[in-house]
């Protein structure tokens, strides 16, 4: 062999070996539980996208909102939905924060699912109003200041 191969095979095995290596130890960081890899689903489970971005009526099958977000706490559990209400083709539009279990899922004639909250559009219309600061990465008073900076990262979840 000459010199120049034995050094392109040295490079090439000492290539394949760093590769293998760093393949078979997956990157961790401190503090990070690992991940729980499910087997199964709950039956009762519903995907976000039944919420987000859904209409909402009321009581008298009146709609009354759009929802713009669903929240969850740092459990993962979900705790509010911001509602779009009132205004015209995004103009005028005001969005308040409700608590996500005063949204109801139903059907009607027991085949099309929809969302209904036993309120009504004028109490809506009324209430404290929020707007979402890009940079602060959350739902504001809406006559609060906007943030200024770079955006911060959200709090870590809990390990309890």
């Amino acid at each position: 062999m000459t010199r120049m191969t034995r050094l392109a095979c040295a490079s090439l095995l000492l290539a394949l070996t760093a590769t293998t290596a760093s393949a078979q130890s997956p990157a961790t960081r401190p503090n990070v539980p690992s991940a729980q890899i499910m087997t199964s689903i709950a039956a009762d489970s519903v995907t976000v996208t039944h919420w987000y971005k859904q209409n909402v009526y009321d009581p008298g099958d009146n709609k009354i909102g759009e929802i713009m977000d669903v929240l969850i706490d740092r459990q993962g559990k979900a705790t509010t939905l911001i509602v779009g209400v009132g205004g015209f083709l995004g103009m005028g539009e005001k969005d308040v924060a409700v608590p996500f279990n005063a949204v109801q899922a139903t059907t009607k004639d027991n085949s099309k699912w929809y969302l209904v909250m036993n309120s009504t559009k004028d109490a809506l219309k009324s209430a404290k109003g929020f707007k979402y600061d890009r940079n602060a990465m959350t739902w504001i008073p809406e006559d609060a200041p906007a943030t200024t900076g770079t955006q911060t990262a959200p709090a870590p979840r809990s390990t309890k």
